[in-house]
């Protein structure tokens, strides 16, 4: 009874101290150059993230994004420390260990379909971020 009452514990406390701080997270499917825009709102400011993949090639997908001015390129792996994007939203200095920012994740790509599945995470501890996901235009 106590050995049961010890597991249960020690598992009720890991979920804890473990628990992932994101606010959201969003599954995305794209095929090759479709984009993805999200409108990003706080305080009295509209920003535009957008992203797509143009190349998947040796395992590796390469992503180009935008934010706030500023374009990138990244080649993200499956199952490598390469895997993932982090975006930081609002950097108002202040606090600069808890500004907002998108944790943009490769999770797996569909040959057959020709396809790249995605993660993004929303890490937003204040509560400042609005999103808005904006359809594409054809």
């Amino acid at each position: 009874m106590i050995l049961q009452v010890l597991v249960a514990l020690f598992f009720l406390l890991n979920s804890v101290i473990f628990a992932n701080d994101f606010r959201e997270d969003f599954k995305i499917t794209l095929k090759k150059d479709e984009q993805k825009k999200i409108l990003v709102k706080y305080g009295n400011k509209e920003k535009i993230f957008a992203f797509r993949w143009t190349l998947y090639v040796n395992d590796g997908l390469v992503v180009l994004h935008s934010y706030d001015k500023s374009v990138a390129q990244n080649v993200l792996y499956l199952n490598h420390k390469n895997q993932s994007i982090r975006i930081v939203l609002r950097n108002d200095g202040k606090s600069f260990y808890n500004s907002p920012y998108f944790l943009l994740k490769f999770n797996e790509f569909d040959a057959k379909k020709n396809e790249a599945k995605f993660e993004l995470y929303l890490y937003d501890s204040a509560m400042q971020i609005e999103l808005k996901f904006l359809k594409n235009k054809n």
